[in-house]
This record gives C-alpha cells, sequence and structure tokens, in this order.
C-alpha cells in the first residue's frame, strides 16, 4: 500500500495512476482536513496505523516554518520502506543560467528551509524528487492566458525548467524499483517564462499578455525571477529508464489545448528556438 502525506495537485494524480494500475485499496492519503475520504493529518492514531501497513511512503508536504511537518510529526515510522519526497529544483538556488545537476550544491538562495528537507529525506534513504516548475490540466499558462492573470516580464536570458504533472507520476513510479538518491525531473528545453507565456496565448489565438516591470510584481514573484537555471535530467533518463512523454513546453501546451479544443487547428506557432547542452 502506498500513503502519501500531501494529496495535492501532482500527488493526487499519483494517487490516480498507482489505483489504476494496483486497486482501489492500494493508496491511502492525508490532507490537512481530511476531505474526500482522505485521513486528517493530524489524526496521529489513524496516520500511524496507515504508516503500519504501507510497503510505499511519499511525502508532497513542504516545510512549515522552517520545519517539516512529516520528519516532525511521524518521522520515527518511517524506516524499513520505500520512502519518496517531492522537493524542488529552488534547492539548487540561482546558477546564473548555468545546467545544474543532482551533483550540484544546494542550499543557496530562498530555499533553505527546502533544502534542509530534501537533506533529511536523503539521509533517510528516500528517492528525493526535485521538481521545478510544475504545469498539468487545469494548472497551466494556457489557464492563466485564457483567464488575464498571465504576463511578460522582458527579461530573455531569465531561464527556468518545467515538468508537466504526468511526467512527474511516471518519474515517480518508474522510481520504485530504483536506488535512493536525488533525481531531476524537468523537461528539455528551459527557457524564458515569457516564451512559454507566448506561445500558450498564440495557441489560444490571443495576443501576448501585457508586459510588466518586476517592482509591480509580488515579493514572491520577485523571487522567483531572482533565480535563473537549467536543470538537467540526465540521471532520471540514466537511472530510471525514464522519458518525458513531454519534452518541452510546446508538446505540453498543445496536449493539454488538445483536451479542450481537439478541433486542429491551421497552423502551430513557431517554435521557440532550442537550447542545447
Amino acid at each position: 500500500m502506498l500513503l502519501i502525506f500531501g494529496l495535492g495537485y501532482t500527488a493526487a494524480r499519483l494517487a490516480a495512476a498507482w489505483r489504476a494500475e494496483r486497486g482501489p485499496g492500494s493508496v491511502v492519503g492525508t490532507t490537512r482536513d481530511g476531505r474526500e475520504g482522505s485521513l486528517r493529518f493530524d489524526d496521529e492514531a489513524a496516520v500511524r496505523a496507515a504508516l503500519s501497513r504501507a510497503s510505499h511512503v511519499l511525502s508532497s508536504v513542504p516545510p512549515d516554518g522552517g520545519v517539516d511537518p512529516v520528519l516532525a510529526r511521524y518521522g520515527d515510522g518511517l524506516g524499513a520502506r520505500w520512502l519518496g519526497y517531492l522537493s524542488s529544483t529552488g534547492v539548487y538556488g540561482d546558477a546564473r543560467g548555468a545546467w545544474v545537476d543532482e551533483g550540484a550544491p544546494t542550499g543557496g538562495g530562498r530555499r533553505g528551509a527546502r533544502a534542509a528537507a530534501d537533506a533529511a529525506w536523503l539521509a533517510l534513504g528516500a528517492r528525493v524528487f526535485r521538481l521545478p516548475g510544475i504545469y498539468g490540466p487545469g494548472r497551466s499558462p494556457l489557464d492563466r492566458v485564457r483567464d488575464g492573470r498571465a504576463h511578460r516580464v522582458g527579461l530573455p536570458d531569465q531561464v527556468f525548467s518545467r515538468v508537466h504533472v504526468d511526467d512527474i507520476v511516471a518519474g515517480v513510479l518508474a522510481a520504485r524499483s530504483a536506488p535512493a538518491g536525488a533525481y531531476n525531473l524537468a523537461d528539455d528545453l528551459p527557457c524564458a517564462q515569457d516564451d512559454v507565456v507566448g506561445y500558450a496565448a498564440a495557441l489560444l489565438g490571443l495576443p501576448p499578455p501585457p508586459l510588466v516591470s518586476l517592482d509591480s510584481l509580488s515579493p514572491m514573484a520577485r523571487g522567483f525571477y531572482a533565480e535563473n537555471r537549467r536543470v538537467a535530467n540526465g540521471k532520471a533518463r540514466r537511472v530510471l529508464g525514464w522519458v518525458p512523454a513531454y519534452p518541452d513546453y510546446r508538446f505540453g501546451l498543445r496536449a493539454l489545448k488538445a483536451m479542450t479544443s481537439p478541433a486542429a487547428v491551421s497552423a502551430a506557432p513557431p517554435a521557440a528556438s532550442a537550447d542545447h547542452r
């Protein structure tokens, strides 16, 4: 049985894939309030009972106030089973646009608590999945452009990586028989956020969103643009045999567009220039 701490967007899709493969009783998950048949995170008796039955445990719960809630409350019961943790490529900090792999230093930038949690899960023998910007059904640049929430910042040299949620699910499933350690799950084409937003707008037949200044953004958004890196996925390909179904944002956005507008368009938007390793 798989026990998931934190049934959020990505973990819920993993739970669905696990159930489809192993049956309806094969996954139990926690949420803060116990909604939709999940366990309430602070219902310690019920969570520990599920933990005692679990062969696999995965956490998607981020640090809270500098502390990993799962490790703080249930860390003493995690041993002797498969462990997974959904971390962030933010643990690498700012690389000034350079490539980073799993051997790069961690702990820099604005994600000190996340880096500490990442290291703690690694020390327990977990498979730690370092994830960049996640997109997928209902949560993508297409949705932000369509709803008028997207913007451009005019920083073509500010480069980020991203990954489709279903490629994360595939990576976690592939790691069930893999050695413990860190794995970057990212697509093959890091690029400027403006390229992605512009492509999404073109797919929708809409003009590019307006340019805004960094000063007009929230502190959290400004922190996002303070980091610049390209995330390499070679270890996941080599060790897990993982190949992303959506190797760049153009594949992913076209697939998402087809889910809501299946009629073919006459021509795809022009492709952005490719990065090369």
